[in-house]
């Protein structure tokens, strides 16, 4: 594994042993060592859960960390090719590429969507650039398209509450109402991470709020070539009975890309999609999944995230579990 994009690109049986290798090193089985080797963490966003688990990840298997916030602790980049570079940046993103790679062992980048047009926003320029001119593997803290190592420990949660066997597994990924578009890489990576164990994906969002067409059609894929089976529905009694979990994330729509006024004001219209006790009583005792930050009340009732069935404090620290794997995979051969 030379660089970490989307677990989409992994075999099932990759992701496995990542899975596997993390849970050994959860419970001290494994503790391998990454000494002399160094990771530098380049933030374009906000992060609390990916900074600090990559940092002490990488400090616990005793190797050497370097995080820097794009435009704040570097100068600003310019991103667009070919560009005539007399504006704000100071530096193109393919140079601090090639310094940084003449650094470090590894990379790691967190760059959201911009939110301004999907087109451009789809082909993940900065995850790109530092992919192409690095020259060292590259792993994606979050991007437009993909947050590979959110979907990793979310999988190896659902697997440590049933079983590494989770074909067939129904697992319910619902849209919630936030105040604002968010962006579609947690909802993308979960879905397509599902479709490749198999899983029994019940995909439930108000009309409008599919995900890209190429996602959507590629977890169709992988689910049927898993065996299992994908099931796109707007009906709460359809997504939510019988669920084993009940993963629920917020996510912008694609019709309104790039005009955040007209879909917050649609978003008022759909105050209704909250997990809450209702929807929960529906599920087969499911436990409840949230990558996190969330708006309490909003996206999920107190009585769902502080319940008994709540997993998010399992799934945000075995980010730090999976990470570990991933890094041990990448730079410890």
């Amino acid at each position: 594994m030379k660089n970490l994009i989307s677990l989409s690109h992994l075999t099932r049986e990759q992701v496995m042993e990542l899975i596997e290798m993390a849970m050994r090193m959860k419970k001290g089985a494994f503790t391998p060592s990454l000494k002399g080797k160094n990771l530098i963490l380049l933030f374009f966003n906000p992060s609390l859960r990916t900074r600090t688990s990559f940092e002490l990840a990488m400090q616990q298997l005793h190797g050497n960390v370097v995080t820097l916030n794009a435009g704040d602790d570097t100068w600003k980049l310019e991103i667009e090719e070919g560009v005539v570079m007399d504006g704000e940046a100071a530096e193109h993103i393919k140079d601090a590429a090639r310094v940084l790679g003449r650094y470090a062992d590894a990379i790691g980048i967190r760059a959201f969507a911009r939110g301004e047009n999907w087109e451009r926003d789809r082909q993940d320029p900065i995850i790109d650039a530092f992919v192409k001119h690095s020259g060292v593997p590259v792993i994606n803290m979050e991007s437009s398209l993909y947050h590979p190592n959110q979907a990793l420990a979310d999988v190896m949660t659902i697997m440590e509450a049933y079983g590494t066997d989770v074909k067939g597994c129904p697992v319910t990924i619902t849209w919630a109402n936030h105040p604002n578009p968010l962006p579609m890489a947690v909802p993308n990576s979960i879905l397509l991470t599902c479709a490749l164990f198999g899983m029994d994906v019940r995909f439930l969002r108000p009309q409008g709020y599919d995900l890209d067409p190429s996602i959507m059609e590629r977890a169709e894929k992988m689910c049927s070539t898993a065996g299992g089976r994908l099931t796109v529905t707007d009906n709460f009694k359809k997504g939510y009975t019988g669920s084993r979990v009940v993963y629920a994330k917020s996510w912008g729509s694609i019709e309104f890309y790039g005009d955040k006024q007209r879909e917050r004001e649609h978003r008022r219209k759909l105050s209704g999609w909250i997990v809450d006790e209702g929807k929960m009583a529906l599920t087969d005792d499911a436990m409840f999944l949230h990558c996190l930050p969330v708006r309490r009340n909003r996206v999920v009732a107190d009585a769902g995230i502080d319940g008994p069935r709540s997993g998010v404090y399992d799934e945000a620290e075995n980010r730090l579990h999976a990470q570990k794997a991933v890094l041990f995979s990448i730079l410890g051969a």
